[in-house]
Parts: structure tokens; C-alpha cells; sequence
């Protein structure tokens, strides 16, 4: 018995590597954007089309990745993940243009949706009722795993690149840094798509498809002969039901006047858990480090620390949930994450940016040719007001291109503080709003409209993913780091008021005691 159990969750583990795959595709592209930049003369917009371009092909692929499964099978569709997870690598990998690049990014996005909707959907198909939610969340602590995975080998290439090694120039990783970055995966990806064909299809799809001699032998693999009997009887009750005719929903319900309440929660969490910076974070941590003079190995460096703090706090997530509630997490972490934004926007509006006769000798020799001596011993005290006095001097390009190595040249600021503050914004994110939103979803809402009520709050959680990510280079640029991470403190904080206003505690009620509360 002991190794059947050891079979589902090993089953449940290998399927979670689309998880994982998810994961280090989304956060790759952290450690490219500074090389692409200036390779393919990007504007910001375009920089962040690079970023976002992944999340609104995940948004559509999630539309359809359900229904498809249903047809064909949830394996097979993994498998088709896998493969446009492989195929998406090497074409990243030898993008000759911006728009190969962007495409074969969006080829990943397809992969990332179909994985996002169908790896926890198998898993909670074929998992012991007792064991279901702890082998669900491998999906999400895959996924977090993959963020951290795809910051340490981002840093480990940049490494490698600085090596003297004979196999680094043979395999030209100085060269191709960004192309290696995004390749890498290939690997991963291509294991995944093996290792698929040793997974059984789902029971569940098997009966919906009227295969059930192959329904029990799957079950009788995990379990045993009469708990496999049972779960049968149970799947094929369970889709009797589904199968009979339900009455339609349409939108508008959503927004009738008893909806009100539990709405304006649904779309405040929503809205709140991306338009406070997260994916800005994972998707551009060696950018955000930069700008506080570290330098670009410093940064890779630091943006691993932010994989292994959102892994860790992920599990403590996991473990509190269920014995703090769902608010008190809520309230201690969009606490955190506006704290963090709001010192983090100080510590950038106190810095202040000095070239030097002594700094500008260790420049690059590119930029070490006079060009910059009407800058020597001026003061800025804005990274904006530095930036262009850049841009006019040298050429956008040039400017772009050397950013890091101006800034880290001549700032003034404590880097210390932007690194805790960082880390504390992910921690408190990672305990509170990552998890816990789709906690909240799968509770808040009234049983007749939640399907499309769920449907319908992750679109616009995912429409407003993928503008923060777009507009983020354009933000720092324009807006500069002292304002950016204002905003995002600022939305933080009308978020906390929000919770602790409208937001009921959900640990412990039935969904049945939610819908009286919530809809009046």
C-alpha cells in the first residue's frame, strides 16, 4: 500500500513540472531584458512588450485549455504543453528579430496557460481526497521553485560569461548570454514530455469517455481493488450530475444588486494582487537592483535571494492558512508589501547621482573618452533628471547600454535597504495575496455563478498582470524609481483599507453561511 501511495504522488510530482516550467518561463526574461535592450534597440514599451507578451497568450490559452482537454485528454495536452515549452526555447534562443522573439515567447505563454489550468486539474483527479490538497499545492511550490531555478541559472550564465574557460568560448556564452538564458530550458522541458508518457490518463476523462475498465485499472494502480470500486461509483455519479442540464449564467448576474458586495471584493483582490508590483518584481529584479548602484552581477545575485525568499514563505503560506485565516494573512501581508513600497520609494528619493574624475576613470572604455567631463562633480538628485542629462550627452543607445555600470558610478544610497525592502515586499506577498486570493475566490462566491464569477475575476487579474508588466520599463524611465514604487505602495495601502473594511473571515464557514453574509 505504501508504494501505491508513493505512486500518485509521484504521478502528481512529475505532472507538477508544468508548474515548474511555468514558473522558470516567466521569470527567464528577468535576466535577458538587459541584453536585448540595446541588441535590438528596444523602445520601453517595447521592452515591456518582451514581458508582458507571454501573459496575454497564457490569458488566452486559458480560455480554451479546459475544454480541449475534455476532448482530447489531459495528458495529451500536457504533452502538447511540454513540447511547445521545448520548441518556444530554441526558437527564443535563436530569435534573429524582436518579433521572433516576442512570437516564440507567446508560443510559451500557450504552454504556461495550458499548465496553469490542466496540471492542478489532473492532480485533483487523481489524488486521494485526504491527500488532495497537499499534492494541488506542488503545482504553486512548483511553480515558485521554477521562478528561483530560472534567477540562479540567469546568474550562473552571467558568471560564466566573465570566465576564461576554453568550453565557455567554444560554446560562445559571452557571446550568446541572453540566447543560453532562454535555451536552458529546452532541457527541463523536453525530460517533462518523457516522463509524461509514464503518467495513466485521468480517471476522471477515461469515464467522461465511457472507458472504464481502464478508469478502475488506473485506480486499482493507486489504490487498491475496493477503494478503486468506490471512487467509479463516486466519478461516475459525480459526472451524472454534471452532465444533467444546468441553467445558463450570464454576466450580468455578476452585477445584479445582490452581487454587489461579494463583487467589489472579488474585483478589488483581483485587481489588487497584480496592480501592487509583484510580477514587476520576478520579471524585473536585476533591472530593480541596478538602480541601486549594485552593478549587473550584484543584481543577478540579489534576484536569487528573491527566488529563495518566495519559496520559503510560499510554504509558511501553506502551513498558516488554514489556522490564521484568511484575512489576518491578508491584513499582516499587504501591511508589508505597502511598507516596503512606501520606504523603498523614500530610499530611492533620497539618493542622489555624482560622476567623479575618479568614477568615470573606471568606466568602460567607450565612455571613458570626455564625453562625460561636463557631468564631473554635478550633482542630481533625481534618476531621471540623471538619465536624461545622459541621454543628451551620449546616445540612447550608448546611454541604455551603460546604464548599470553610470549608475552604479554615481549613486549615492543606502543598497542595503532597497535589497530588504524588496524581500519583505515578497515575503508579505507570498503570504498573503499570492495564495490566498484564489482561496478567497473559491469561497466568496454563491454556488450558482461562481464557475463564471471565477472565470471572470482571473481575467482581470491577468488583463491587469500583463499592463503592469507592459508599462513598467516606461514607468521607471518616465516616472522614475521614487514615484513607481510610490504608486505601488499607495494602491497597497487603499488595498489594506479595503480588506479590513469589507473583507469577512471565510476560515471555517461553510460556502453555504458565505453566501448570506455576502449576498444581500
Amino acid at each position: 500500500m505504501q508504494t501505491k501511495k508513493s505512486s500518485v504522488t509521484l504521478i502528481a510530482l512529475v505532472v507538477a513540472m508544468g508548474g515548474f516550467l511555468m514558473g522558470f518561463d516567466a521569470s527567464v526574461i528577468s535576466g535577458v531584458i538587459k541584453f536585448i535592450e540595446p541588441e535590438f534597440q528596444l523602445s520601453k514599451i517595447e521592452l515591456g512588450w518582451a514581458v508582458a507578451s507571454l501573459s496575454l497568450s497564457a490569458t488566452v490559452a486559458m480560455m480554451f485549455a479546459g475544454p480541449i482537454s475534455d476532448k482530447h485528454g489531459r495528458i495529451i495536452v500536457l504533452k502538447y504543453s511540454a513540447l511547445l515549452y521545448a520548441f518556444s526555447a530554441i526558437l527564443s534562443a535563436v530569435a534573429p528579430t524582436f518579433f521572433i522573439l516576442v512570437l516564440a515567447r507567446m508560443l510559451a505563454g500557450i504552454g504556461v496557460g495550458i499548465s496553469l489550468i490542466i496540471a492542478p486539474m489532473y492532480i485533483a483527479e487523481i489524488a486521494p481526497a485526504a491527500k488532495r490538497g497537499k499534492m494541488v499545492s506542488f503545482n504553486q511550490l512548483n511553480i515558485v521553485i521554477g521562478l528561483s531555478v530560472a534567477f540562479f541559472t540567469n546568474y550562473l550564465i552571467v558568471s560564466l560569461a566573465g570566465s576564461d574557460a576554453a568550453w565557455v568560448d567554444i560554446l560562445k556564452i559571452r557571446e550568446y548570454n541572453w540566447r543560453w538564458m532562454l535555451g536552458i530550458e529546452f532541457v527541463p522541458a523536453i525530460f517533462y514530455y518523457i516522463f509524461l508518457f509514464f503518467v495513466p490518463q485521468s480517471p476522471r476523462w477515461l469515464i467522461m469517455k465511457g472507458r472504464h475498465d481502464e478508469a478502475f485499472d488506473v485506480m486499482e494502480t493507486i489504490g487498491d481493488e475496493v477503494s478503486a470500486e468506490k471512487m467509479v461509483k463516486e466519478i461516475k455519479e459525480s459526472i451524472k450530475l454534471d452532465s444533467a442540464p444546468k441553467e445558463k449564467i450570464s454576466l450580468n448576474e455578476l452585477f445584479a444588486p445582490s452581487m454587489k458586495l461579494v463583487m467589489t471584493i472579488g474585483i478589488g483582490i483581483a485587481i489588487l494582487q497584480q496592480i501592487v508590483g509583484i510580477n514587476c518584481v520576478f520579471f524585473y529584479a536585476p533591472m530593480i537592483f541596478e538602480q541601486s548602484g549594485i552593478g549587473t552581477d550584484a543584481s543577478f545575485i540579489q534576484a536569487i535571494l528573491v527566488g529563495i525568499i518566495n519559496v520559503v514563505f510560499t510554504i509558511v503560506a501553506m502551513v498558516l492558512i488554514d489556522k490564521l485565516g484568511r484575512k489576518p494573512l491578508l491584513v499582516i501581508g499587504v501591511s508589508g508589501i505597502a511598507l516596503s513600497m512606501l520606504v523603498l520609494a523614500y530610499s530611492f528619493n533620497a539618493a542622489t547621482y555624482t560622476l567623479t574624475d575618479e568614477s568615470i576613470v573606471k568606466l568602460p572604455t567607450e565612455l571613458n573618452n570626455g564625453q562625460l567631463n561636463t557631468l564631473i562633480d554635478k550633482t542630481f538628485e533625481s534618476d531621471t533628471e540623471f538619465k536624461n542629462a545622459l541621454t543628451q550627452i551620449l546616445s540612447p543607445s550608448v546611454a541604455n547600454k551603460y546604464e548599470s555600470e553610470l549608475i552604479t558610478a554615481s549613486i549615492t544610497m543606502n543598497s542595503t535597504v532597497i535589497l530588504f525592502c524588496i524581500l519583505g515586499f515578497v515575503a508579505s506577498f507570498a503570504i498573503s495575496l499570492g495564495p490566498v486570493m484564489w482561496v478567497l475566490f473559491s469561497e466568496l462566491f454563491p454556488n450558482r455563478i461562481r464557475g463564471v464569477a471565477i472565470s471572470f475575476v482571473g481575467f482581470i487579474n491577468s488583463a491587469v498582470s500583463f499592463l503592469v508588466q507592459l508599462v513598467f520599463p516606461w514607468e521607471l524611465a518616465t516616472l522614475g524609481t521614487t514615484l513607481t514604487f510610490l504608486i505601488f505602495g499607495l494602491f497597497a495601502f487603499f488595498g489594506l483599507l479595503l480588506i479590513i473594511k469589507l473583507l469577512p473571515e471565510t476560515k471555517g464557514k461553510s460556502l453555504e453561511e458565505l453566501e448570506t453574509l455576502l449576498v444581500k
